[in-house]
């Protein structure tokens, strides 16, 4: 069957040239051939191999798909597998699988073209933990059954808390004891243990069972509930300000470790207004609380039977730490105390008191710091006291000058506080204070003063006034000298032109010209003592102000003087008009009627104002994000407006562009709801639609931009598919589910916020034929009471439609040979959705009638029920 065709040289080949033959091959039977053909050079001979092959496919396939771990997380996850054809003829394939594990394979079979190859998608559902080892098998032709394994590993996506030095897991954490207002840290390991990214969340649980709020442990139960005090203060305590976890969101790689610090911190003092008294009698307050770290988003929405508010419900998967801590009030007690008395004393003298500052309490030590104070010293100005232990301190009063003094002395109370600004530090600052009063007076030496006539002209050194002076600190008189006395008393030494001045002029003394010949004041007049010569009084006009300016300054000076007057007027008189209108008008709350009320004038100060205010609650809101988000908080979803239409399908409005722009963190992820993350329609009829609610809450203070991504045949959005939801609003989506062929239905799809965060929902429905229930299978028909026995006997029987389509019924009667005595009604109809419907059988008595009957309960493209019919005949003698 091979042919060859050469002709073959009669001289030798020359070096450089060639001979070419032609083999041809000539199949006669379907079957392989081999043959050889021999090739003389000189003297050896080359034999050289003919094969020849019938056309024929050939193909095969990977043995082995293998998706690897991967988490839980409800979402269709796919691999392919590819079918090669290296044959020259094409080739058939078919794949069969018996079990229920991979939900989707396609296509399950076809025929791949020579030389090219097929690729066969393979669909399983992350939403349960497991290990997947399938087998399908896969028939292709021209070789036999091929086994391909499916192999996967699901596992939880699992956030462990690990300690920082041991490396092993923690249940919990102990902070023990610290005072009111101070802090404690502690650190901890998130670890990842799981193959993919997470974003993490720390949530406070607030409302858990077994929690402790403030309740003294080593107190009886009897002894907390009658506490009603206790009770109503941590009734409306924020958890979220007694613990902080620096960072509370982030991202962690697969297999990861971060590190997170976690701060126990009850700030008691800072909420009481006055002084802290030093014989506290706040209890001892434990706390016991839980923090849970768990993926962002990762909250499910449950759907009331009645579908009006939904919940939240927080999946099973999280780690949880319980953390303990105690806070304790500061005890110190000074003997004697807190009002310390000094002796009196003389300026450069010295008095002292000795006092005992004693730790009441049984837990902790305590730092102190006293404060400087003028004319008091403390020895020693620091220090640390032991729990239930004492220090002996001096207290000292030296005085630089004379007086009585009544002072506060201040001491802080020294301990590790959490730095607002930088949450990762924690500092040592004075976090509580307590006063002690001081009082002490220091007396001056009493000493002679000899006094000498001062003739009226004096040493420049000596005062202005020319008034006696003393050499020590002592009582000093208002008698003037002699020389003044007598001047006032008598005219010898008076100028015979002055004899008839006024006597309004003030008196000047010789010696005050000395210093300065600029006048005191311009519109005083200054006159010697003895002569009564008016002094002259030189202007410096480089200095002075002019008669122009000083009436301008007058007149400022009464102007706003007046102004500042009627403003206290107009206060007190409307402070007295308050008064008197609530005294005498027990009916009137306050509220003028609406002729009253005038329109505001906004001025560019309101703007100012009003701006200020905006910035006061955005570092209000920017503060709150530093703290924990709690379980209530959460929670709270049924607090928000609810809006069902009229929504943008793209920002608009630059604020929702600016909003609608931002990247998301964690924490915010976290408080956007979308779900229910897996919707089950459950039953539901084959070619028939039902529809469910896609749940959209947002519990930020910014627009979100939410897009819907569905590329599955069996689903369809009925609303818009993009919105923005405004902040704190809720609305829905109406995902319509049509059934198209019978099985197990499990796709999900995709959606985005702010077309950066994805997300998904898995989709889950069991497609069934249309089904009809009897409530009965087996009748038995008894005579009616006070009838007679040849009298139809009837009774009835039920039918159940548990569906969600109408199903269409006809009854067929199953005849004997003796034929049926038994009829029903309605023979047939139609049942709607979740309702049933009463059918009548009846027995018609006759001489050849059957006692027994059975009837087929047929519906259309559904099942089919047999009922049984039993009629029980009495005899009567």
């Amino acid at each position: 069957q091979f042919k060859l065709i050469v002709e073959n040289p009669k001289n030798p080949v020359a070096p450089g040239l060639q001979i070419k033959a032609f083999v041809d091959y000539y199949p006669e039977v379907e079957e392989d051939l081999q043959d050889s053909l021999p090739l003389l050079i000189e003297e050896d001979i080359v034999d050289i191999p003919l094969v020849g092959l019938i056309p024929s496919c050939c193909l095969e396939t990977e043995p082995e798909v293998d998706f690897g771990t991967v988490i839980i997380n409800s979402r269709v996850i796919s691999k392919e597998i590819s079918i090669a054809n290296h044959g020259s003829l094409s080739g058939a394939f078919k794949i069969s699988y018996n079990g229920d594990v991979l939900l989707d394979i396609e296509p399950i079979s076809g025929v791949i073209e020579p030389k090219s190859l097929k690729v066969v998608k393979v669909c399983i559902c992350t939403d349960l933990p497991r290990v997947i080892k399938e087998k399908i098998k896969v028939e292709m032709e021209g070789c036999s059954c091929m086994e391909v394994w499916i192999k996967a590993v699901v596992v939880e996506q699992v956030i462990k808390v690990l300690g920082l030095s041991s490396g092993n897991v923690l249940e919990c954490i102990n902070f023990g004891s610290v005072y009111f207002g101070s802090s404690k840290t502690k650190q901890i390991f998130l670890y990842n243990d799981s193959p993919e990214c997470i974003d993490w969340v720390a949530v406070l649980e607030d409302n858990a069972v077994g929690e402790e709020m403030g309740t003294d442990l080593q107190k009886s139960a009897d002894a907390v509930l009658q506490d009603i005090s206790l009770i109503n203060k941590t009734r409306d305590l924020d958890v979220s300000t007694l613990i902080w976890c620096i960072p509370d969101q982030g991202t962690l790689l697969p297999y990861e470790k971060s590190m997170v610090t976690l701060c126990f911190y009850y700030d008691s003092y800072r909420k009481r207004k006055g002084a802290f008294v030093a014989n506290d009698s706040s209890p001892k307050q434990d706390y016991l609380l839980f923090l849970r770290f768990e993926a962002a988003g990762n909250k499910d929405l449950q759907i009331p039977s009645d579908g009006t508010i939904p919940s939240t419900k927080n999946r099973p998967h999280h780690t949880e730490l319980a953390l303990k801590g105690s806070a304790l009030p500061v005890k110190l007690t000074f003997n004697p105390g807190p009002v310390i008395k000094f002796m009196d004393c003389f300026l450069g003298e010295q008095t002292q008191v000795l006092c005992t500052l004693k730790n009441e309490s049984e837990f902790l030590p305590v730092k102190f710091s006293f404060r400087k104070t003028a004319h008091f010293n403390i020895f020693p100005e620091k220090g640390k006291i032991k729990r239930s232990s004492s220090k002996d301190l001096v207290f000292s009063f030296s005085p630089h000058q004379i007086g009585i003094f009544e002072v506060k002395q201040v001491i802080d109370i020294i301990g590790r506080e959490l730095d607002k600004n930088n949450l990762k530090v924690s500092k040592p600052k004075s976090f509580h204070r307590m006063y002690l009063n001081f009082i002490a007076v220091c007396k001056s030496k009493p000493k002679n003063i000899l006094f000498r006539i001062n003739p009226g002209i004096t040493p420049m050194i000596t005062n202005a006034t020319g008034q006696f002076v003393t050499n020590a600190t002592g009582q000093c008189t208002d008698i003037a000298p002699m020389a003044v006395l007598k001047s006032t008393q008598t005219q010898i030494h008076t100028h015979q032109i002055n004899r008839n001045c006024k006597g309004d002029a003030l008196i000047a003394f010789p010696n005050d010209r000395s210093s300065s010949i600029r006048p005191s004041e311009r519109n005083k007049k200054y006159r010697t003592i003895f002569t009564k010569t008016e002094r002259y009084n030189y202007v410096d006009p480089e200095f002075s102000y002019t008669d122009c300016e000083r009436l301008s300054k007058a007149e400022h000076k009464e102007y706003y003087a007046n102004f500042i007057s009627s403003l206290r007027q107009c206060r007190l008189q409307k402070d007295a008009t308050k008064q008197l209108y609530f005294y005498n008008n027990s009916a009137s709350i306050g509220f003028k009627s609406a002729e009253e009320i005038m329109s505001p004038k906004i001025s560019v100060t309101d703007f100012k104002s009003s701006h200020s205010q905006e910035k006061v609650q955005l570092k209000m809101l920017s503060s709150d994000e530093n703290r924990l988000l709690t379980s209530q908080k959460l929670a709270a979803s049924a607090s928000v407006k609810e809006i069902r239409s009229g929504l943008n399908s793209m920002p608009f409005s630059t604020q929702e562009k600016d909003d609608c722009n931002l990247t998301l963190k964690p924490k915010q992820l976290h408080q956007i709801l979308i779900g229910p993350s897996t919707m089950n329609f459950g039953d539901v009829c084959v070619h028939s639609t039902t529809v469910s609610k896609l749940h959209i809450i947002n519990n930020l203070l910014v627009n979100v931009w939410i897009q819907i991504d569905i590329e599955i045949d069996e689903l369809e959005v009925t609303g818009p598919l993009c919105q923005v939801v405004p902040p704190l609003t809720k609305t829905y989506v109406p995902v319509e589910f049509e059934a198209k062929n019978c099985g197990m239905f499990k796709k999900s799809f995709t959606y985005t916020i702010n077309n950066k965060h994805p997300g998904h929902v898995l989709v889950i429905a069991n497609v069934v034929p249309v089904e009809l229930h009897l409530s009965a299978t087996e009748l038995i028909l008894n005579p009616i009471p006070g009838y007679r026995a040849e009298t139809e006997f009837r009774t009835t029987v039920r039918v159940y439609n548990p569906r969600n389509c109408s199903a269409a019924f006809t009854w067929k009667p199953i005849t004997t040979k003796k034929g049926t005595a038994f009829s029903i009604q309605p023979s047939k109809g139609f049942v709607e959705p979740y309702s049933d419907l009463e059918c009548e059988v009846v027995w018609h008595p006759g001489f050849h009638s059957a006692e027994t009957g059975e009837f087929n309960l047929c519906v259309r493209k559904g099942n089919t029920t047999n009922l049984k019919c039993f009629a029980k005949v009495t005899l009567h003698t």
